[in-house]
């Protein structure tokens, strides 16, 4: 099998007169570490290592290794990668040093610090990590941006029904009730009349509330036939009823037919 083609030509012996500069290649790391403690980190993932009790001799010799390869491939190597290896050689001649036993003090740990430095390396990364996983505007979800119509709204106040009228001229008559004698006398209550007295009463720069047009001292008799002038007045579009929010008040005034037709 040749071990190359060139020009469509196999090659099966290596030229003798060969020659590559020696920076002619480029090594590619598998692994990018993002700082000495990232590098840490990941000694201790790759073998199962307690973090709680590190083997330091070991992890010294591996981060050693590691720092010796950077430099013999030329790489460019961080000032922070000589120093954590500085650390390590320091703890692990601390720990291969006997301790004096004093009653005053205890002498604590001396990868204490680094176990620390270690356990909150690891939650930033952690927490970096799932961050990285949520979605991100231009990289996992893309905006969009649509011209909105020009709507005008405009908003209708709500018709009056019958039985709302109904219902606030039944609160007449409950409160004409009040006033019903028993002297029988004969009241003349024409219709026509009532219109004009309703129309008279209606101010035409406001509006005049409903329950207002109703003199409840005539009792049911004469609330009746103010019903009914209204009712007249309704048909001939000469007022209009508002009512701005749902069951509640309604207020009269004069149409703006009616305006027009008094100004002619």
């Amino acid at each position: 099998m040749p071990f190359a083609i060139v020009q469509g030509t196999a090659v099966m012996v290596l030229p003798k007169d060969l020659y590559i500069p020696p920076d002619a290649l480029e090594v590619f790391l598998a692994e990018t570490f993002e700082g000495p403690l990232d590098l840490l980190l990941y000694l201790i993932r790759r073998q199962n290592l307690d973090i709680l009790d590190l083997p330091i001799a070991e992890i010294t010799r591996q981060y050693m290794e590691y720092v010796e390869v950077m430099m013999d491939l030329q790489l460019e190597l961080a000032a922070e990668y000589l120093v954590m290896a500085a650390m390590l050689a320091e703890i692990k001649s601390r720990m291969l040093l006997p301790q004096p036993k004093r009653f005053d003090e205890e002498e604590g740990d001396p990868r204490a610090e680094l176990v620390r430095r270690l356990q909150e390396y690891e939650r930033y990364k952690q927490a970096a990590e799932d961050i990285n996983t949520l979605p991100r505007v231009g990289r996992d979800v893309f905006p969009t941006d649509v011209a909105r119509p020009d709507l005008k709204v405009v908003r209708l106040p709500p018709r009056v029904e019958l039985d709302d009228m109904l219902t606030a001229f039944r609160e007449v008559l409950q409160r004409a009730a009040m006033y019903e004698h028993h002297h029988i006398q004969t009241e003349p209550l024409s219709v026509r009349e009532r219109m004009s007295i309703v129309l008279s009463t209606i101010k035409r720069d406001q509006f005049t509330d409903f329950s207002d047009l109703f003199n409840i001292e005539e009792g049911r008799s004469g609330v009746v036939v103010t019903l009914l002038a209204l009712l007249e007045l309704l048909k001939q579009s000469l007022i209009e009823l508002i009512q701005t929010d749902a069951y509640g008040p309604i207020h009269v005034k004069v149409a703006d037919t009616a305006e027009h037709g008094t100004a002619e």
